[in-house]
């Protein structure tokens, strides 16, 4: 039933950089959130949210933990907000093989924002619940869009194969063992 549309709901943070004030109050409620069990530990490591701080400016910008990169980006561009200048590593919210931000300190796997989803769920996500200045809003909008057919295990699997050694060689690999079998 490709083609049929649908709605979901969209989940966002916003941040204003005008408010925060670097208390990373944000950091520690979201990596007790994620500690092993709930709320056992505080390891700011394990935090899907980083408070980056422009020395020189003095102002604080939290970047929540976005997708996976597996490569680094080529653009170095530098953006000027408000009369102050930042790079475009502080304002990406990747997990990339060019800097350790959000990623697991144990075993280096990529994190990501989940917003904090719980059973039952929380009403708002905890680092937007514990910014005392609403630095961070929560807002949720509704979207259309069409629905998808999902892809099994086996083709996001075969997926991967092709983005990492190549059609040519995933062909010739299934030939071979087309053979043997």
């Amino acid at each position: 039933m490709s083609g049929e549309k649908k709605k979901r709901i969209i989940k966002t943070i916003k941040v204003d950089i005008e408010k925060c004030h670097g208390c990373r109050a944000c950091e520690v409620a979201c990596a007790a959130f994620h500690s092993t069990p709930k709320y056992s530990s505080v390891n700011p490591a394990r935090s899907r949210i980083k408070v980056i701080r422009d020395e020189l400016n003095n102002v604080f910008l939290p970047i929540r933990a976005g997708a996976y990169t597996k490569s680094e980006c080529a653009g170095r561009q530098t953006y000027i907000i408000d009369g102050r200048e930042y790079g475009e590593c502080n304002l990406c919210n990747a997990s990339c093989p060019a800097r350790d931000f959000f990623k697991e300190p144990d075993s280096g796997l990529p994190l990501r924002c989940d917003m904090c989803e719980d059973d039952p769920d929380l009403e708002v996500p905890l680092c937007v619940k514990w910014c005392l200045v609403d630095a961070l809003t929560y807002e949720e909008r509704e979207e259309e869009y069409e629905d998808e057919v999902p892809l099994d295990d086996f083709e996001i699997a075969l997926e991967d194969m092709v983005e990492r050694f190549g059609l040519d060689r995933v062909i010739d690999g299934i030939a071979r063992k087309a053979k043997k079998s």
